[in-house]
């Protein structure tokens, strides 16, 4: 067998190889029960801050801890081993890829999806009202 077929062999196994550890690494979108169904394993669950529930930080033990549901309203406690990410309580929608215990969600990767400052309200005005 030639140099080079052995060669293009290996370079396909290798892309074969990384394309399986990116696929194995995806994680799957569900909501809170569904994660409480299959606990330790990873999962994205996509949910807003319950805003009428405490947020905490334990700065000592390193956890930052509030309530969020999913789109299907189950409110969980999640632990964030981490501190509270900036402008957390703007934020319109929160991805947690994590995984569920007996007590609590426990985000690994926090994502937060904020307010757009292009919305409608903070257009510019008309170029013929402008500066009046």
């Amino acid at each position: 067998m030639k140099k080079s077929y052995i060669l293009m062999l290996i370079a396909i196994a290798v892309a074969i190889g990384a394309v399986m550890a990116t696929l194995s690494d995806a994680s799957t979108y569900v909501n809170f029960e569904k994660a409480d169904e299959n606990k330790g394993k990873v999962y994205t669950v996509i949910g807003q801050l319950n805003r009428e529930m405490p947020m905490e930080f334990d700065a000592r033990a390193g956890i930052f801890t509030f309530f969020a549901f999913d789109k299907d309203s189950n409110t969980r406690k999640v632990l964030y081993f981490k501190p509270k990410p900036t402008d957390f309580e703007r934020s319109e929608d929160i991805t947690m890829k994590g995984y569920s215990t007996d007590t609590a969600f426990i985000a690994d990767e926090i994502l937060l999806k904020c307010p757009s400052k292009y919305n409608e309200q903070n257009t510019l005005k008309d170029e013929n009202t402008y500066g009046e």
